[in-house]
């Protein structure tokens, strides 16, 4: 039988053990980031869910608007709830002012699901308040508008208004090119 060296056994299961507490830290390290993997898969389809919940939520919303609208639309007695214009319109302007408030809320529901950008909506809204009533309706309502501060509604508020004013300082008639879209971000 050969004689070890004590130094050397010591040597040998110290090493040994160092291996397999690596092996343990490597193995536990695996699973915690198999772990890990799992609750970023599973948070991601959460926020993918959420997202289109909040979609979801907001076409429902439009779809709502849009019937309390039209009903306003089609019977003047309702729509008279709804008469909180900064000048006295007639039944024929209340209804048109409805109607344009549907044009607006559209596009913005648009661009608040993601069906365009920032720079689309800017276009969109450009095209519509070519129209006189569009624009009579937006003044009419800019009170209403005041009181949205802080919001995304707010902030696509005030894009328009500047718009506007920059469509009516303009000297030209190519009202198309009129305006710098804003940065999407």
């Amino acid at each position: 039988m050969a004689t070890q060296i004590p130094g050397l056994r010591r040597l040998r299961t110290a090493t040994a053990a160092g291996l397999c507490l690596a092996a343990g830290a490597i193995a536990a390290m695996a699973a915690q980031r198999h772990t890990l993997d799992s609750v970023n898969e599973r948070l991601e389809q959460l926020e993918k869910h959420a997202l289109t919940q909040r979609q979801a939520n907001l076409a429902m919303q439009q779809r709502q608007h849009w019937e309390l609208l039209s009903k306003a639309i089609d019977d003047p007695e309702l729509a008279e709830v709804l008469g909180v214009f900064e000048v006295p319109v007639t039944d024929r302007q209340r209804r048109q002012y409805l109607f344009a408030n549907a044009l607006y809320t559209n596009l913005l529901c648009y661009y608040r699901i993601g069906n365009m950008s920032k720079d689309e909506f800017f276009k969109r809204v450009r095209g519509t308040f070519q129209n006189p009533i569009v624009r009579d309706y937006w003044y009419a309502t800019q009170q209403q508008r005041a009181s949205l501060t802080g919001t995304e509604e707010a902030e696509l508020g005030h894009l328009v208004d500047d718009l506007l004013l920059q469509l009516d300082e303009a000297d030209t008639d190519e009202w198309w090119v009129v305006g710098d879209p804003p940065l999407d971000t």
